[in-house]
């Protein structure tokens, strides 16, 4: 497939397009999935994420409260008797763990052959394969929800793996979807007044760059109805105050201890409800590091 779009700038061999054909941004040429195998099989987290397994497990209150957001608003969609989950790109395999904690039937699909074994270390079923249309046709049963989070950026057909995911769902079945947000107000600002490179930009393992807008229209042409939006934090606030974390690991962790302790304070009671409209009225305005898309299988 061709790939046709206003020139964004070039960045580490890649150009940067806001593709016209496939309605968002994404680099070009786009990599292709046997060039993707090996990366993900084997040296995403033992060369680009070292630490990442181990953050995770130091992060796990912070993370367990996120994961919790999305069960409650899962089961607030379906009934009781709905609670099998598809995770693709479940990593560590915390987010199954937390489901299956709360009476989940989980399945995970993880390309990553050390998140895969850890994973099952957690006693967790999960498979070490990449997530396409032949693994789809290849799974025993249908799902009530999938978890898609932070994966749409690092795959070369993004509306093929959506496609995917809606074919293994029952009708009804809920997604949720998880992206950096990319090109945001808050990036523009930093950009524009502040003088900072499009730090954002990581070729080739991010290949997309969404927006709520365009992450929302290519869920909706995948075979979704999107029900709501919300975000995470917008830890790039941070660079607003002058706390540059940009290439520095260790102020980038103080920045996100900060972010972990606001938000588990936040969630105690008399301020969660708060907490859930802010990140929601930040979705509407753009802002959030990372947004959270949730759709219904049409």
């Amino acid at each position: 497939m061709g790939h046709k779009g206003s020139l964004i700038c070039g960045t580490n061999g890649f150009r940067v397009i806001d593709c016209a054909d496939c309605g968002f941004i994404h680099i070009d040429p786009v990599p292709r999935p046997e060039e993707l195998q090996e990366v993900y099989g084997e040296e995403y987290y033992r060369d680009e994420k070292p630490l990442f397994i181990e953050r995770v497990m130091e992060d796990l209150p912070w993370w367990q409260g996120v994961y919790d957001d999305r069960y409650d608003f899962l089961e607030s969609k379906l009934p009781l008797d709905r609670r099998a989950i598809l995770d693709i790109g479940s990593g560590p395999g915390y987010f199954l763990k937390r489901g299956m904690d709360r009476g989940w039937k989980c399945l995970g699909v993880e390309p990553s052959r050390q998140a895969a074994a850890h994973s099952k270390g957690l006693g967790l079923e999960v498979s070490n394969a990449f997530f396409n249309k032949d693994t789809a046709s290849s799974l025993a049963s249908k799902f009530d929800a999938v978890h898609l989070s932070e994966v749409l950026e690092h795959v070369p057909d993004p509306a093929g793996i959506l496609k995917a995911a809606a074919g293994v769902m029952e009708t009804g079945g809920v997604i949720c979807c998880v992206v950096p947000n990319d090109f945001s107000p808050v990036q523009k600002v930093l950009t524009e007044k502040l003088d900072f490179s499009q730090y954002w930009l990581a070729p080739p393992h991010h290949i997309n760059y969404f927006s709520f807008p365009t992450l929302t229209k290519l869920m909706e042409r995948s075979g979704f109805r999107v029900i709501n939006s919300t975000s995470m934090f917008p830890i790039d606030f941070f660079l607003l105050m002058g706390d540059n974390y940009v290439g520095n690991d260790e102020v980038g962790r103080a920045s996100h201890a900060r972010r972990k302790k606001l938000d588990i304070f936040l969630n105690e009671p008399g301020l969660r409800d708060f907490r859930k409209e802010m990140y929601e009225l930040m979705a509407r305005h753009g802002i959030g590091r990372e947004m959270v898309i949730y759709g219904v299988k049409k």
